[in-house]
């Protein structure tokens, strides 16, 4: 290189230079490598000693989790570029810490009901590669609430789907399981597809992947690329719309469920929904703010007819039909989405966009406990009942009396009825956000929804108290499984003891 060239190229090489802080990076990063070592053990580690790998991965998982305990600090940026141009790739802001706390406490949950399902299905779930794709996903999605460029956010929203594909599918043998993943395959490519072509028109409007960047020069677009950089926001949106399963890009969600190991389901219904919403939150409030009049009133229209879909379907499950359980949740999982669309849409409408989007955060938080105590209950009625329908519920409480009102208990949180206060005061802080952002019309669409959801709800409720039909089913109850219940019980009971705690804890700090 000629001594002029140098001077030259010093300030570009300085621009990239990149610091990394491991502590910051620390939770994604140690459930990866357990990850890869629970796959290269699998090789060594004799098949009457398999289990040993469920117990190493639910280990890791909580070692990730507790290793966002030392983040609570401040806040702390990684993966940086210097010069004028300063951006960030990685951020553990608190809205970081809350999604991955959320994300890999579900994740260890849904490995606890894995310990038992893999011992029940060992012939036909190959251990080693279930807790490595398990492990794999969970660090693709505690690493998407930390990301802050475009690029960093689809690869991990792909890392923490591909898993997912495989883990629907995984059973050997199994059509129905098969045809799930089929499904959940095609429609995320799809989305997929859809958001990359979104990225790369935002990226060619803007010259810039940085959120943050993306903000900034969005806002002062020339004339002659609007219309690109408006292309690339409402496609963009349509991709993660599909990721959240709104409707009506929702198709894939109750086929994909009832085919899935009944773990992946629940895993799939919590950390899937994280992933797809805190994507959502990153690119709209983030990276798009001055669009607000684009996605603001698409997200409101999605809000309503994702709420409505799901509640309807979910009405509309006849007790007697195969997995009707399963898919009641699923379809109720869809209705769910709908209500944490609406804060993310009114944050477009209000000053205070930290505060509507705190709302979806407390709702997401509050869901995820009592959906997977819900699935944890399933799996434990569908140790005795293959085909797990609403009908096998009825007189559950008079074989596993505390399992049951455990059941009940997370249900009545899902409808918003005392005594699960947590859920009440989750679906008030949803209206508030609303109200305050001048959406009375979404809010009266929701009240309508909720109404439609309680008729559900109490009906399965009703159905585990009535006398039981034949001979009655009793269940035993595995560790894991009574640990998993235990957890998500003693959470919502918590949670519903001292609701205004959510709000706190859930403060985003993306501002």
């Amino acid at each position: 290189m000629s001594a002029l060239a140098q001077p030259l190229a010093q300030p570009a090489i300085q621009q990239t230079v990149q610091s990394v802080d491991w502590l910051a990076i620390a939770p994604p990063t140690v459930a990866a490598a357990v990850a890869l070592a629970v796959l290269v053990a699998d090789l060594f580690v004799p098949e009457h000693r398999k289990p040993v790998l469920g117990w190493v991965s639910v280990a890791g998982l909580a070692a990730s989790a507790l290793l966002l305990l030392p983040l609570r600090g401040g806040d702390r940026s990684t993966f940086c570029t210097t010069g004028p141009a300063h951006a960030c790739s990685y951020t553990a802001d608190r809205f970081t810490l809350v999604i991955q706390f959320l994300v890999l406490g579900g994740a260890l949950l849904a490995a606890l009901l894995s310990v038992t399902h893999l011992d029940d299905e060992r012939r036909r779930v190959p251990a080693g590669e279930f807790w490595f794709l398990l492990l794999s996903s969970a660090a693709g999605a505690a690493l998407l609430p930390a990301s802050r460029d475009l690029a960093t956010l689809i690869v991990a929203l792909e890392v923490a789907s591909l898993p997912a594909f495989a883990l629907v599918g995984i059973r050997h043998g199994d059509k129905r399981s098969a045809e799930a993943a089929l499904k959940f395959f095609l429609s995320s490519v799809t989305a997929t597809a859809v958001s990359l072509m979104g990225v790369s028109f935002v990226y060619a409007s803007t010259g810039t992947l940085h959120l943050t960047q993306v903000a900034q020069r969005l806002a002062h677009t020339d004339g002659q690329l609007h219309t690109l950089a408006q292309t690339g926001v409402v496609l963009t949106l349509v991709g993660f719309a599909f990721k959240t399963a709104a409707a009506p890009f929702h198709f894939w969600v109750p086929d994909t469920y009832a085919g899935a190991p009944l773990p992946v389901a629940a895993y799939l219904s919590v950390v899937g929904k994280a992933v797809g919403f805190s994507g959502l939150i990153l690119v709209t409030v983030v990276a798009f703010p001055s669009y607000a009049d684009v996605w603001g009133p698409a997200l409101a229209a999605l809000a309503a007819l994702t709420m409505t879909v799901g509640n309807v379907a979910a009405l509309r499950q006849q007790a007697t039909r195969a997995y009707s359980a399963v898919r009641l949740l699923a379809w109720s999982s869809v209705g769910q989405a709908g209500y944490l669309l609406v804060p993310i849409a009114a944050a477009a409408y209000t000053e205070d966009a930290e505060k509507a989007i705190g709302s979806t955060v407390a709702y997401a938080l509050m869901y995820a406990a009592v959906n997977l105590g819900a699935f944890a209950v399933a799996a434990l009625v569908g140790r005795g009942r293959a085909l797990n329908r609403l009908s096998d519920y009825r007189g559950l409480y008079a074989t596993n009396p505390v399992t049951a009102l455990g059941l009940a208990f997370f249900l009545l949180c899902l409808a918003g009825l005392p005594p699960g206060v947590i859920g009440l005061f989750a679906k008030v802080t949803v209206f508030s956000a609303a109200v305050d952002a001048g959406l009375g019309w979404l809010a009266v669409v929701m009240a309508v929804n909720v109404v439609i959801a309680l008729f559900y709800y109490l009906q399965w409720t009703a159905l585990l108290f009535r006398a039981p039909e034949g001979e009655p089913v009793r269940h035993r109850v595995p560790a894991p499984l009574t640990a998993a219940v235990a957890l998500t019980g003693v959470l919502g009971v918590a949670l519903s003891g001292a609701p205004q705690l959510v709000l706190r804890f859930t403060a985003t700090g993306l501002f």
